[in-house]
């Protein structure tokens, strides 16, 4: 497998843990991510969610309780996960995958910063224009997804 630039790590095994919602990814270069479900949805490279250009981005409220109903492999750089909101249209090359590891931290804070800032929330039931709560994403690891 490849990521889009030739010398960028790839993934040697992706896991989704169905229980605890988290994609499980380790990389070449001996790196490993736990990314959270509702992260990835919140961070998908989509048009739905970034939009066609700056400034035009979509905050994602009520995703807490999604989860990947099924990941296709897309070429030899990526996948596309299925979330079960029925989003579907976002392709995470390895690359990205990568970075979204990397700077998980820092995106995380940012996208509840953003939540609070807008008075939405993360779940579905109360983020009607705008609920309001905001947590961590869930993390514990839970089954395989498919077994």
């Amino acid at each position: 497998m490849t990521g889009l630039h030739r010398i960028s790590p790839t993934p040697t095994e992706i896991t989704l843990h169905s229980e605890s919602r988290v994609l499980e990814i380790a990389f070449s270069d001996g790196r490993a991510f736990r990314l959270p479900y509702e992260f990835l949805r919140v961070n998908s490279p989509s048009a739905e969610v970034r939009g066609h250009g700056a400034g035009q981005e979509q905050l994602q409220v009520g995703k807490r309780d999604v989860t990947i109903v099924s990941a296709e492999p897309v070429g030899h750089y990526g996948m596309r996960p299925v979330f079960s909101d029925g989003h579907d249209t976002g392709i995470f090359s390895w690359d990205l995958l990568y970075q979204l590891g990397l700077n998980q931290e820092s995106l995380w804070a940012h996208y509840l910063e953003r939540l609070q800032a807008a008075g939405a929330s993360r779940d579905a039931a109360t983020s009607a224009p705008g609920g309001a709560s905001a947590g961590r994403p869930a993390g514990a690891c839970g089954s395989k997804a498919g077994h």
